[in-house]
C-alpha cells in the first residue's frame, strides 16, 4: 500500500486526500505549500504530489525527494520538456481525480534516461550579458564552434534586436532570410528541421560544422521577432540540433508590462522569451569595474526572471590592466560579496586573436587555434557538454585550423613531424 504526501494548495489538497484515502491510499499528511516538505516529512512516504511549476520543482525539492526515495508526482501544465530535463513523468492535469493519481502510483515510473536520448538531451543555450558589449557574440560563436567539436550538431541563432552582428563577424550576407523568416515560418506552423536547414548557413569550424541563422539587419525590425514567434521557433529547433546557441541582447526588461500596452509588441520581449525558454543560461561579463558592476545591477533581475534555469556566469576579457595584479581574484571576490556568486569561469583577453578573427571574419578558433581565449571556451564547452562521442581534436589547442593542417601535410612529406622534435613542437 502506498503513502503520499500531498503538497498542493488548499482546498484541493483536502478533497485530494479524502479521493487518495477512498482508492486505499494512504495519506500521510496534507501540507499547503511544498516549500514547507523538508525530509522528516517524507519519512514513510513512497511519493509526494505536487503542482507542476517551475516555482514548486526547485533542485533543492528534487534532492530531498531523491535522498529519500519518494517519487514525485506533479499536477499541472508544465510542458513536458521541463520535466524530462529533471528527470520526472509526465504530469497528470490539475484537477485529475484521486482514482487517477491512484493508478499513476501504482503503475511503473516511465523511463526518464534511457540510452543516447538520455546522455545527449536536446537544448537552448542562450548567451546573454548586460548592456556594454561585454562579448556576448563572440563567446556564442566559440561556445557553438567547440560544442560541435565535441560531436554535438549546433545551430547558432542571432536574436539579437537591438545590435545584432554575428552576420557580420562570420562574414554571412545581413540579407539572408535566417531568424526573421523562422519566425515567421513558425507563426504560419510550417517550421521544421528541413526548413531551418534551408534557411541557415552552415559554416566550418574545424573539426565540426555549425548551422547560423543571420539576425535582422536592422534594428528598426524588432517586432518581426516577438515573444510566440520566436519561442516557436526555438521549440522547432529542438527538433532540429542537439544544441541550439542564442545570442540575445542584453535588455530584457522583465516589468515591460507596467509601462507599455499590454496588447501592443514589447520592445525587449525577443529577449525575454530565449531567457525563459532557455535550458541554460551563458551569462558574460566584461573584466573591468564598469562592467561587473553593470552585471551585479542586472544579475538579480536576471534570476527573477529565469530562476530555476541554470546560470553559468563567464568573465570575459580578464586582464591585469584595469584590475591590477590579482584581477581574477578581485573579480571572484566582488560577485560573491555582492552577488552571491561563487562559481566563475574566466576567459582572457587575447587582443591578437580577436583581431585575426575579425580581419577574416572566421571563429577565432579558425585563424588562431593556440589561443588562451580558445582554450578557455573550449573548457566551458567541456563543461556544459553532456557525456558524449568527441572529436580527435576535442582537448587539444592546435590541429583544426587550414595553415597547420597545410604544415602538418608538409612535414609529413618530408619525414618530418610537429611533434616534440619537429619545427611544430611547442616545447
Amino acid at each position: 500500500m502506498t503513502a503520499v504526501v500531498v503538497a498542493i494548495p488548499q482546498p484541493r489538497a483536502d478533497e485530494l486526500a479524502a479521493e487518495l484515502e477512498l482508492e486505499g491510499v494512504v495519506v500521510l499528511s496534507v501540507v499547503g505549500t511544498p516549500a514547507a516538505v523538508g525530509a522528516e516529512l517524507l519519512s514513510g512516504a513512497g511519493a509526494i504530489i505536487v503542482p507542476a511549476s517551475r516555482a514548486v520543482l526547485t533542485a533543492d525539492l528534487i534532492a530531498t525527494c531523491d535522498r529519500a526515495g519518494v517519487r514525485i508526482i506533479a499536477l499541472g501544465g508544465a510542458d513536458t520538456r521541463l520535466l524530462s530535463r529533471l528527470g520526472l513523468s509526465a504530469s497528470l492535469p490539475p484537477d485529475a481525480a484521486g482514482w487517477q493519481v491512484a493508478e499513476a502510483l501504482a503503475a511503473d515510473p516511465e523511463p526518464t534516461t534511457e540510452g543516447p536520448a538520455a546522455q545527449a538531451p536536446r537544448r537552448v543555450i542562450a548567451v546573454w550579458g548586460p548592456q556594454g558589449a561585454p562579448g556576448r557574440s563572440t563567446v556564442a560563436i566559440q561556445l557553438a564552434v567547440e560544442l560541435s567539436r565535441r560531436g554535438r550538431s549546433v545551430g547558432l541563432v542571432d536574436a539579437d534586436t537591438v545590435a545584432p552582428s554575428l552576420a557580420l563577424l562570420l562574414g554571412l550576407s545581413d540579407d539572408a532570410p535566417g531568424t526573421a523568416a523562422a519566425c515567421r515560418r513558425a507563426e504560419r506552423g510550417v517550421l521544421d528541421a528541413a526548413e531551418l536547414t534551408r534557411l541557415a548557413t552552415r559554416i566550418g569550424a574545424g573539426a565540426g560544422e555549425c548551422e547560423v541563422l543571420p539576425g535582422i539587419n536592422r534594428p528598426s525590425r524588432w517586432p518581426e521577432l516577438s515573444d510566440a514567434r520566436l519561442r516557436a521557433a526555438l521549440m522547432a529547433c529542438r527538433d532540429w540540433v542537439d544544441d541550439t546557441v542564442v545570442d540575445v541582447a542584453g535588455a530584457f526588461d522583465a516589468d515591460d508590462e507596467l509601462t507599455y500596452d499590454l496588447t501592443g509588441p514589447r520592445r525587449h520581449a525577443a529577449t525575454s522569451a530565449v531567457l525563459r525558454d532557455a535550458d541554460l543560461i551563458v551569462a558574460v561579463a566584461t573584466a573591468d569595474p564598469l562592467g561587473i558592476s553593470r552585471f551585479l545591477r542586472d544579475h538579480a533581475e536576471l534570476r527573477r526572471l529565469t530562476s530555476p534555469t541554470p546560470l553559468v556566469v563567464v568573465v570575459n576579457r580578464v586582464r591585469h590592466g584595469p584590475l591590477g595584479i590579482d584581477a581574477r581574484g578581485q573579480v571572484r571576490r566582488t560577485l560573491e560579496r555582492f552577488g552571491g556568486i561563487d562559481d566563475v569561469v574566466f576567459l582572457p583577453f587575447d587582443q591578437r586573436a580577436t583581431d585575426a578573427a575579425l580581419l577574416h571574419a572566421r571563429p577565432m578558433s579558425e585563424v588562431a587555434p593556440r589561443s588562451a581565449f580558445v582554450a578557455a571556451v573550449r573548457g566551458l564547452a567541456a563543461s556544459l557538454s553532456p557525456e558524449g562521442p568527441t572529436t580527435t581534436t576535442a582537448g587539444s589547442s592546435r590541429g583544426s585550423s587550414p595553415a597547420f593542417r597545410r604544415l602538418r601535410s608538409a612535414l609529413a612529406a618530408r619525414g618530418g613531424s610537429p611533434g616534440a622534435d619537429g619545427p611544430g613542437s611547442t616545447s
